[in-house]
């Protein structure tokens, strides 16, 4: 006999099977945990003496669905209430409720971590109804996790804060294989015209390892074409690039280092026109500063781990879409809910699934986003405005400063979201991230005298932490593009990254003035004379 199921008292037997099939908005089966009738046994093992029939299956099975419908009007009624919050109430919420706190996770103000493999099921009729997705499931944490679906409903929410139409998210292990899963179920053959061979275009400002995605992995290794448009502001080069095999069109703002920035409603009207979907790289931004969908965008991707999190506490990814995307090529079920087809199907066979534990830890560090990045946005064109300023500095790359020639065009779009009702603004505010770059005078050997000569701000590939952080793309990001491929991009070899942080102006500044003081006097250098298995450094070499 099977262990009874602890339903509530006074729940009745139609109830019962409605409440034992019931979920979360997460898609997790659950059973009461209080005020047990241990009298009740559970329906498996009430019926485990019937004979099993095609007839009994689906009647059990249909009582199932039934459940579930019953708790996606629920999961709609709650979608409805949070989406009538602001910016930085849902960012703390999400999706989870009190009443799923209540009902399912023993009252937990803070969603819980579910570090299980897998999902059990109570007979053979939940499990077929859930495999064969007619009911919410999790099933296996390489397709899904409960936990996952608090980020991933908290991201589809912020994405979406402002957008008439619904969003759904698919997290991912990384901002990488947020991008491949975005842009790879385009890129497959069309099987009306399989001698076909899709190509794509493509913003040459972007992220290193997207440009090496596209390049190397798409074009040279697979024969897939990325048709790069040099000039994102001219709508002429993106239109030129286009033909019957394009699958879809792609930019990254503002681009990382370079600052680059587009007409994201002009370009997405263009790819509607050739009923191709836009998909773009916000991570710079968050959507603290801009929502690429509400302008049109059909998908977004992001780096969680950058200006999403801050912390630096580790890697994931996210790919956030509109329902009903425009798209020539495609299933309707791909077009209809793209982010969950992505897990439901593709990303099921891949795997490149999120950890449970870096999706809480993600999903914490965006609580405060909004604040985060006014704070990280002020403090930066402090910082660019003095940097403009100094002699020894060439050009300054930093949307925010009035002097830059997309300036016009960044401030269009770029605002801090619900400044008009912060007591703090109570007006619209433009905010411009906390990524710039410089170029010191004296080309890359002066560069690499003030890069090493920095105390306060840290040398590493990385942007979006609470601590400044700095990096010379050419030699680091974006080095494996190759020469070329830099020019394309418009990286030279003097420029300087720099993504700035939680610090007090004041001092940011003082590390880069006394760096700056270097370039004509001498620099203790930061090069390692010792390793560890792991690649950090023990310690500098003599006489440096």
């Amino acid at each position: 006999m099977d262990t009874p199921i602890r339903y509530p008292l006074g729940i009745d037997e139609v109830d019962r099977t409605a409440f034992a099939a019931q979920r979360t908005d997460g898609g997790i089966s659950n059973a009461a945990r209080v005020h047990a009738d241990d009298s009740v046994p559970s329906r498996a093992a009430s019926e485990e003496a019937r004979p099993m029939s095609d007839q009994n299956a689906s009647t059990g099975v249909a009582r199932y669905v039934t459940a579930a419908a019953a708790a996606a009007e629920r999961r709609a009624a709650d979608l409805a209430a949070i989406r009538r919050c602001r910016f930085d109430t849902i960012a703390v919420h999400g999706l989870y409720t009190m009443n799923e706190a209540l009902d399912f996770n023993q009252g937990s103000i803070i969603e819980p971590v579910y570090l299980s493999s897998s999902q059990g099921y109570r007979d053979a009729d939940e499990m077929e109804a859930a495999l064969s997705y007619q009911i919410p499931t999790w099933c296996y944490s390489r397709i899904a996790n409960p936990t996952l679906y608090y980020l991933e409903h908290t991201l589809a929410l912020l994405e979406g804060y402002g957008f008439t139409g619904e969003t759904t998210c698919c997290a991912t292990a990384s901002g990488m294989a947020a991008i491949h899963t975005a842009t790879e179920p385009f890129l497959a053959i069309d099987p009306k015209r399989p001698s076909a061979r899709p190509n794509f275009v493509a913003t040459a400002q972007v992220y290193g390892g997207t440009f090496q995605l596209f390049d190397v992995r798409r074009m040279q290794e697979r024969g897939i074409e990325c048709r790069w448009v040099c000039d994102s502001t001219d709508l002429d080069a993106w239109a030129a690039a286009i033909d019957e095999d394009t699958r879809f069109l792609y930019g990254e703002l503002p681009s990382n280092p370079g600052q680059a920035f587009f007409d994201v409603a002009a370009v997405a009207r263009l790819a509607h026109q050739h009923a191709l979907p836009l998909i773009v790289d916000s991570t710079v931004a968050t959507p603290a500063l801009l929502r690429p969908i509400c302008h049109g965008a059909d998908i977004v991707v992001q780096s969680v781990t950058k200006s999403m999190t801050s912390s630096g506490f580790g890697i994931a990814g996210a790919v956030i879409a509109r329902k009903d995307l425009t798209s020539r090529f495609g299933s309707d079920a791909m077009k209809a809910d793209f982010a969950s087809y992505l897990k439901q199907l593709p990303n099921r066979d891949l795997g490149p699934s999120l950890s449970p534990l870096q999706a809480i830890l993600s999903l914490n560090d965006m609580r405060t986003l909004r604040s985060k990045i006014d704070l990280f946005s002020r403090t930066t064109m402090q910082v660019a405005t003095w940097l403009d300023e100094q002699p020894a500095i060439r050009e300054v790359d930093y949307l925010g400063l009035p002097s830059h020639r997309l300036h016009p065009l960044a401030a269009r779009y770029l605002f801090l979201v619900d400044a008009e009702h912060d007591a703090q603004y109570g007006r619209a505010v433009n905010r411009f991230g906390h990524l710039m770059a410089f170029r010191v005078d004296g080309g890359a050997a002066a560069t690499r005298k003030v890069f090493d000569a920095m105390q306060r701000i840290w040398r590493a590939t990385d942007l979006g932490r609470v601590k400044s952080v700095a990096t010379i793309p050419a030699i680091s990001t974006h080095s494996q593009q190759g020469a070329a491929g830099r020019s394309l991009a418009g990286i030279p070899d003097d420029l300087i990254r720099l993504c700035v942080g939680g610090e007090h102006p004041d001092d940011i500044v003082a590390d880069l003035d006394q760096a700056l003081r270097t370039i004509t006097g001498t620099v203790r250098l930061a090069r390692p004379a010792a390793f560890s298995a792991g690649g950090a450094s023990r310690e500098a070499p003599s006489g440096s």
